[in-house]
């Protein structure tokens, strides 16, 4: 088995192209991740999986998707329902908490489902972002809530929810991202808060969910901590607050590298992004030159990032015994229709 690089990896299509699959044998990418672009029906999405593992020779590869409910889904009837949002979600938690966590982890189970039919393994969920009042709608919607509470409590639930059914959830977009008033997707935010207010509001929901498998880094500059490089890419945010201040000591990726927010070629990114300290670069898009950009300056995992690495695939051998048409039916009461 040839040893994986410190990278996830996109695809152009539906199917893998020569080009990549030669690629992908050659760099042997640790993880790959799953765009709208690249779903149209039951047996292409599961034929792609496949293949893309089989390229790199690990039939545990994590293959990873954005399935948050709400308007961020790449899964979308017929392959699967659609969800709620996360502001739907908070809405029932805040009429009455116990129900609102209940069906935060109703929803995240029949996610795992719903995933597990198409070889997908990991889940770019839960959300911990707790916004503020002016800040961008690139969260919006997709927050639980506007205090840190609700944040914790449902992004807990949901996920221990993908969690017992052997999905792994990835977190973000640690350290916070509510307070960015503009859309990484396009330009780079600066965030001007105290120190203080920071750990209070924003560092809250990681640190207390911090024994979570992996966590994706916001593309965030916090003037507070690092004047000049955003978290993905600040040694020192990551050292002093990641790893230090909100504990976590699990396998940290880069948001996408794809965005605009980041500066610099893609192998620059992806060296800044590695020598910061995150353990895996992330680039979404599937641009062939990009991910050979992106591989020319990544390294084999290694070290703590090895073990961080082989320590979040445990967590897709914990499966429970749920009745998948018991779990619907039950979330059927609190939720009758979703958009």
């Amino acid at each position: 088995m040839t040893e994986s690089k410190a990278m996830i990896l996109g695809c152009g299509g539906k199917s893998l192209t020569r080009d990549e699959i030669r690629f992908y044998r050659n760099e042997c990418p640790w993880g790959f991740i799953l765009f709208a672009r690249n779903i149209s029906e039951t047996e292409q999405v599961r034929d792609l999986v496949d293949s893309m593992r089989d390229c790199i020779d690990r039939p545990d590869a994590l293959v990873f998707v954005d399935q948050e409910g709400g308007r961020v889904q790449r899964l979308r009837p017929p392959l699967a329902p659609n969800y709620p949002s996360g502001a739907a979600l908070g809405a029932l938690w805040r009429d009455d908490h116990d129900v609102g966590t209940r069906a935060a982890w109703l929803m995240a189970r029949l996610l795992a489902f719903d995933l597990l039919r198409y070889g997908i393994t990991a889940d770019c969920l839960p959300v911990l972002d707790v916004p503020v009042d002016g800040a961008s709608d690139v969260i919006g919607a997709r927050a639980y809530g506007k205090e840190p509470r609700a944040v914790i409590e449902l992004g807990r639930a949901l996920a221990e929810g993908l969690m017992s059914g052997g999905v792994v959830p990835v977190m973000k977009h640690i350290p916070g991202h509510g307070r960015a008033l503009a859309d990484t997707h396009l330009e780079l935010p600066t965030v001007n808060t105290s120190m203080s207010d920071l750990q209070r509001h924003d560092f809250a929901p990681f640190r207390e969910l911090n024994h979570l498998p992996i966590a994706m880094t916001a593309h965030v500059v916090y003037s507070a901590i690092d004047p000049k490089n955003p978290a993905t890419t600040s040694g020192k945010l990551i050292d002093e607050i990641i790893r230090r201040e909100i504990g976590f000591d699990g396998l940290l990726i880069s948001d996408d590298t794809s965005m605009k927010a980041l500066s610099g070629d893609f192998p620059t990114k992806a060296a800044s992004i590695l020598a910061a300290g995150c353990d895996l670069v992330l680039h979404c898009n599937g641009v062939f030159e990009e991910m050979v950009g992106i591989a020319s300056r990544t390294k084999g995992l290694e070290g703590k990032s090895l073990q961080r690495a082989e320590r979040a695939l445990t967590y897709i051998k914990n499966r429970d015994r749920a009745e998948e048409t018991e779990i619907r039916a039950e979330f059927a009461t609190y939720f009758e229709t979703v958009a």
